[in-house]
């Protein structure tokens, strides 16, 4: 995988943790990460044609189903959409909003 897929990669997982975690403490960890991470994505945004985002959220969920966090998965179950709910220039941009990326993700997934 390249390096924009890898950092496109890192805030979608972090956006779908913070979405499926129950705990505010724990999700809000999360929403710190993806803002890290996507403010340096914003910074040096990828080429549109480097990246398949609908690819990429596939990784993302498969990151954010990892053993170690299902026990704190209790807010939506994991029935998330099989694209992305995030498009690329929408994640790249500097006004780009977490929480609201947050709530998009766990509106767009069935609920438990």
């Amino acid at each position: 995988m390249n390096e924009n897929a890898v950092r496109v990669q890192a805030v979608l997982a972090n956006l779908i943790k913070a979405a499926l975690v129950s705990d505010d403490a724990l999700s809000l960890d999360f929403r710190k990460k993806a803002a890290a991470a996507q403010r340096a994505l914003a910074a040096d945004p990828p080429p549109p044609d480097s990246v398949k985002i609908d690819g990429i959220w596939t990784l993302a969920i498969r990151e954010a189903e990892s053993p170690d966090l299902q026990p704190e998965e209790g807010r939506v179950n994991l029935t998330l959409p099989q694209t992305s709910v995030i498009a690329l220039d929408e994640l790249a941009a500097p006004d780009f909003d977490v929480d609201a990326a947050v709530e998009r993700i766990a509106q767009s997934a069935s609920t438990g």
